[in-house]
Parts: C-alpha cells; structure tokens; sequence
C-alpha cells in the first residue's frame, strides 16, 4: 500500500494524474494533493504535511505534471523496499557522484559514467524541443546505488520521512529538498534508482538564479561532507572534477551577478572540505582573473 502525495498548484494537472495513478498503480493506493495555489509554501512545508496525513508505510512524492506508464508500478516499489531494508530512497534519475561544487544532481563535469543513472521520458515545456528518452545506464542493472535522486518522483519509507523530515527552515522554495533529503537518508539507508518504472516528466525544470539560491544554501549545510559518490574515484577524478565544476559556476555566477563577496563565501565554504585546499586556491584565481579581466568571461548558456 503506498500513500502519494503531491504539491498542488493545477487542478487540471492534479486531476489527470491522479487518474494515471489509479490506472497504472496496481496495488492499494491513496493520493494526498495539497492544493498550493493560495498559501504558496515552500514544498518542504507541503511535504511534511503530506507525510504526517499519509495512511500506509510507503510514501511516493511526485510532481502532477508526470505521466506513469509502466503499469503494476506499485508492486515493483513495494519489493524493492520489502526486500532490503536498507532501501531508504527510490527514484527514477539520480547522480551517483554529488559534488562539491554547488550544483544539482547531475555533474555534467564528472567525466565517469557514474554521474547520472536514468529511466525518463523528458518533455520540454521551455525549448522547443521534441521529447526525449533520458535512459542512462552505465552498469545495466535494474537497480542502481546513487548519492540523490530527482525529485520529479521518489519514495520513501514514512519512518524515514518522519525521522528526516524536508528541511522548511533552510529551503523556503521549490529547490534543492530532494537533494537535502537524499543527503540525510544517505548515511543510514540506501539511495536507489530503478530502471523497471518508466514516466514521462513534462517539464524539464527551471535552472535560473532562484535555483541556484537554494542550491547555495544547501551546500552552505553540507559542505563539510561533500564530495560524495557511491562508485570507486580516485582523488586525482575527485580534484579535476570539483577544479572544472567550480569554475563554470564562478562564471555562471559572475554572469548571473552575484557580487564578489557571495562567489567569496561560496568558496570559502568549499575550503572546509576534506578536499584538498589547492582546490580553493586555484578557483579563487580563476574569480580574480576574471574580476580583473585578465581572462575573458564567457558569455551565459
């Protein structure tokens, strides 16, 4: 039995997906849609009301603008947790390296093929691009072992939910909570990505400044423990990999306008990592350069 619960802002939306479930779940179900549109809380709020409202010990988050298409879904999601119980977060895309630089949950620089695990049809509603099937598997397996999941669709066990609840202090948006929450599940419990649930996400999310807000301030709670990766890199991959991350974002944030002292900040987070302090000094001279215009700023994506 599995308790969905969705943020709510189109009823349309909540209404067409609701109706996916109920024909593609496949076992004993009930959905909790928050209806969002006039209080606007942050999704860490909405969740949390949603975990303390759900009946049944498997709880599934999941945006309403997703289609299902695999039926008998629910059954798969019930073995899996069932059957390990270290099993502590289930989703269908995840990065099995989460960097230190400040980012999402795919590392495009992480050059191994451990970045990103992925069974999803991806619609586009801000480009005018055709659909695409996102299917990554480097190890062709079923399940994959992952450091965080995308929070289009994931679940969980409602005794972790209750344990580590979504951060509303920190996180007062629509960003950053499925990294948070994988990142305290991910010392205790199994972050897993199947490839036997397959759905289509009509949007791909929007990668902007107030994005990258969130993702500051959940790097700013988590860097001491970061980087972190679930497959066998050396510290050669590690430091070449964080150098090349950090300095896209140092130009991503000079073009986006972020003053000095916040790019300052943001690096000074980094150093207190176990990565090596080389890795601070090299950044922080590419921000000097490029703040005193010794080398050219590329322009923004």
């Amino acid at each position: 039995m599995i308790s969905v619960v969705i943020c709510s802002i189109n009823p349309t939306d909540l209404s067409i997906v609701k109706e996916n479930i109920s024909q593609t779940i496949g076992v004993p179900y009930e959905v909790i849609g928050i209806d969002n549109r006039f209080e606007k809380k942050g999704i860490c709020d909405v969740y949390n009301a949603g975990t303390k409202l759900a009946a049944f010990d498997i709880i599934c988050y999941m945006h309403e603008d997703v289609q299902i298409r695999t039926h008998g879904w629910g059954q798969t999601v019930l073995n899996i947790f069932e059957n390990d119980p270290a099993a502590g977060v289930l989703g269908v895309a995840g990065g099995g390296y989460k960097s230190l630089s400040p980012s999402g949950w795919y590392q495009f620089e992480f050059h191994s093929e451990e970045r990103s695990y992925q069974n999803v049809l991806q619609g586009y509603k801000l480009d005018s691009k055709d659909e695409i099937h996102a299917y990554h598997n480097p190890k062709q397996e079923a399940l994959s072992l992952v450091v965080c999941v995308d929070g289009l669709w994931f679940c969980t066990r409602k005794s972790i939910a209750l344990k580590h609840p979504f951060d509303s202090r920190t996180l007062k948006g629509f960003h950053g909570y499925d990294l948070d929450f994988c990142l305290s599940v991910f010392p205790e419990y199994k972050i897993l990505v199947t490839f036997n649930v397959l759905m289509k996400h009509a949007s791909e999310g929007k990668f902007d400044k107030k994005w990258l807000d969130e993702i500051l301030k959940l790097h700013r709670k988590w860097d001491k423990v970061l980087p972190l990766t679930t497959s066998d890199v050396s510290k050669r991959e590690f430091y070449f990999t964080e150098k090349r991350c950090l300095k896209l974002l140092i130009e991503k944030m000079l073009n986006w306008d972020y003053s000095f002292y916040q790019i300052h900040k943001m690096l000074l987070s980094t150093a207190k990592s176990r990565v090596r302090k080389k890795l601070f000094f090299k950044a922080y001279l590419h921000l000097i350069q490029l703040k005193l215009k010794l080398i050219p700023l590329p322009p923004s994506n």
